[in-house]
């Protein structure tokens, strides 16, 4: 695991530096949401786990989200020593992010009134996505804590890769006022040592504010096991050829690039594409994707799985034979973290986080260019060949061995307790 990087910081947490309590936000997502909808992915993976393996530390960690609905608690337990608190602010309805920004002091407020009512204080505020970042900045000077920042995402940074992006303007200023305005998080913590040269370069960000921290996987339940059982607890023929692709069902994730490039393969005998991913409001993007593989003809191998719950994901990968990530752009890239833990190759787009973790020719392919020909010719290598192909696997799961969500939750507490004890030694000199 790479440790933190950070000017002034060793990585290692003393015993006395660790926090006693930490409230992480996630204001527009819960992380107990089943994934593959609009708004759940990899960061409703991390917050879970992170929160869970920073509770097994011994730091209490409360994550804070916005409620949606009366049916559930509204605190729920996600690990021993870590809880869900589902925070009011706006309506009880599920509404699009885009809605939120009007109800971030709601929920700020909200979270001080449950921080009351149970009579705790935090040690450090650790937000998740800008809309989250938002409700922290007023929270850690409410509470004249320090204030940490993970952003998954950057707007300009995905308008940058994909031109036909939009964005609210509103994201646009809020995430630059956020990073490098007068008063800016105290902690940057980016997932890749890519997106801190893009927070230095586009944002003007100064490298001893951000603490580099890669994501992880869960390598009890992701890694090499028998395909031919996934296959048989899945329902999926034994002979079948299968390309897996996850994630949400949005443009910036390419998946049409990845069903034209199907239509590419010389070979197309018992190939099968299976897309896990969207919900109800995804439909309008499912129907067009559906539209590409009826216009390039091969509906019949394209299959819409629709979302999964997070713990049976492990016997899809387990299923496949070659997992694609066409995305213009990803932070990190959890799906191809995880499907290299399983032990299968990867094929993917060569940007954002994903050229961090996949090594081309190693554990899989890089495609530098966003075209259906290049993904259709590494595929079909893998399809054709399978030794290679478990070559490739078997250095894929080695790679992977290092990427542990323990290993995550150690660096991230090092970092929120130098961030603690530099902010202890600003309030005291500032006293003196």
């Amino acid at each position: 695991m790479v440790q933190p990087t950070i000017e002034g910081t060793s990585g290692t947490a003393r015993a006395s530096q660790l926090p006693r309590r930490i409230a992480m936000l996630s204001l527009h997502t819960s992380p107990l949401a089943p994934l593959g909808g609009r708004e759940t992915g990899g960061m409703n993976v991390y917050v879970r786990e992170v929160a869970a393996q920073l509770a097994a530390l011994g730091i209490t960690v409360d994550v804070f989200t916005r409620r949606s609905s009366t049916t559930e608690d509204e605190v729920r337990a996600i690990a021993p020593g870590a809880r869900l608190v589902q925070v009011t602010a706006g309506p009880l309805a599920r509404i699009e992010r885009e809605e939120m920004l009007p109800f971030t002091p709601a929920f700020a407020d909200g979270v001080e009134a449950f921080r009351a009512r149970e009579g705790v204080t935090y040690d450090v505020v650790y937000s998740h996505y800008w809309l989250a970042a938002e409700a922290g900045a007023l929270l850690a000077r409410r509470w004249g804590v320090p204030h940490a920042a993970m952003f998954h995402t950057l707007a300009e940074v995905k308008l940058r890769a994909r031109a036909s992006e939009s964005e609210p303007r509103e994201r646009i200023e809020a995430e630059r006022r956020l990073v490098a305005g007068p008063d800016p998080i105290d902690r940057i913590v980016a997932a890749t040592e890519h997106e801190r040269r893009l927070l230095t370069q586009i944002y003007r960000v100064p490298s001893s504010r951000i603490a580099v921290v890669p994501l992880g996987a869960d390598l009890d339940q992701f890694r090499p096991r028998s395909q031919a059982e996934a296959r048989a607890a899945l329902g999926i023929d034994p002979d079948e050829r299968m390309v897996l692709a996850v994630g949400r069902i949005e443009p910036l994730k390419g998946f049409d690039i990845l069903i034209r490039a199907m239509a590419q393969l010389s070979d197309r005998t018992r190939v099968v594409l299976s897309i896990i991913g969207g919900d109800e409001r995804a439909s309008r993007e499912l129907d067009a994707l559906r539209a590409v593989a009826e216009e390039v003809g091969v509906a019949d191998a394209v299959r819409f799985i629709g979302p999964r719950p997070h713990e049976v994901l492990p016997t899809y990968y387990n299923a496949a034979d070659v997992v694609a990530v066409p995305s213009f752009y990803e932070s990190f890239g959890l799906v191809a973290v995880e499907a290299m833990a399983s032990g299968v190759p990867v094929v993917a787009s060569r940007v954002g986080g994903l050229a961090s973790t996949v090594a081309d020719g190693r554990t899989g392919y890089l495609i530098s260019w966003r075209c259906p020909e290049p993904f259709a010719e590494k595929i079909e290598l893998l399809l054709r060949n399978e030794e290679l192909r478990r070559a490739l696997g078997r250095a894929a799961a080695e790679r992977m061995r290092s990427y542990s969500w323990v290993e995550v939750a150690r660096s991230v507490a090092a970092v929120l307790g130098d961030l603690i004890a530099e902010h202890a030694g600003s309030v005291e000199r500032r006293l003196a």
